[in-house]
């Protein structure tokens, strides 16, 4: 292994959740950060990769089992969690969120309040500044949109059936979609 690139600054501190984060301090220059510069906070050191260039600063924080490397930036007020993955040339930025299982890598930018967890991976070069994410995959921005227009289609479809006997939240996209064809089949809607 490498010399460090960083240390935790035991001196400066955040409490959360019964943890305990650390600032960052950059021991050596790489990229554009420079030896001394503060960085972050992570909860230990297996929050942030020696090797490479990725790194945390500003307030945001990396904690849990969550993991930062290669070349991924984490940054602003962004909090990575659970056993999320932020690798590649990713960036998180802005007030987003990545938890659970979620990985972001490639040139994926999340940015702004966006949300992405459970088990959602969001590679290549998706750009996402709004989207509440769990459980799917974007590889590219194409992807992502569709799904923008589905999520729209799905909520139009939700409020048409709110009516209906069925429980919405024991249907799925599918049923809902089926639902409404089978609906304006019978000019009900």
């Amino acid at each position: 292994m490498n010399e460090k690139k960083y240390e935790l600054v035991k001196s400066d501190t955040k409490s959360f959740l019964d943890r305990t984060l650390f600032r960052i301090k950059a021991l050596k220059d790489f990229s554009i950060f420079e030896k001394g510069e503060l960085g972050g906070y992570i909860e230990k050191e297996g929050n942030l990769s020696q090797e490479g260039d990725a790194w945390v600063f500003g307030d945001a924080w990396v904690f849990g089992d969550a993991h930062v490397s290669g070349n991924a930036l984490v940054y602003g007020y962004a909090r990575v969690s659970g056993d999320a993955r932020v690798y590649g040339y990713a960036l998180v930025s802005g007030y987003a969120l990545v938890s659970g299982n979620a990985w972001v890598s490639g040139y994926a930018r999340v940015s702004g309040d966006a949300r992405v967890s459970g088990d959602a991976w969001v590679s290549g070069e998706v750009k996402i500044d709004f989207v509440l994410c769990s459980k799917f995959n974007f590889e590219n921005q194409s992807q992502l949109n569709k799904w923008i227009e589905l999520e729209k289609e799905f909520k139009e479809i939700k409020d048409t059936l709110k009516d209906t006997p069925k429980l919405l939240e024991e249907l799925t996209k599918e049923e809902l979609i089926e639902k409404i064809k089978e609906l304006e089949n019978k000019k009900v809607v």
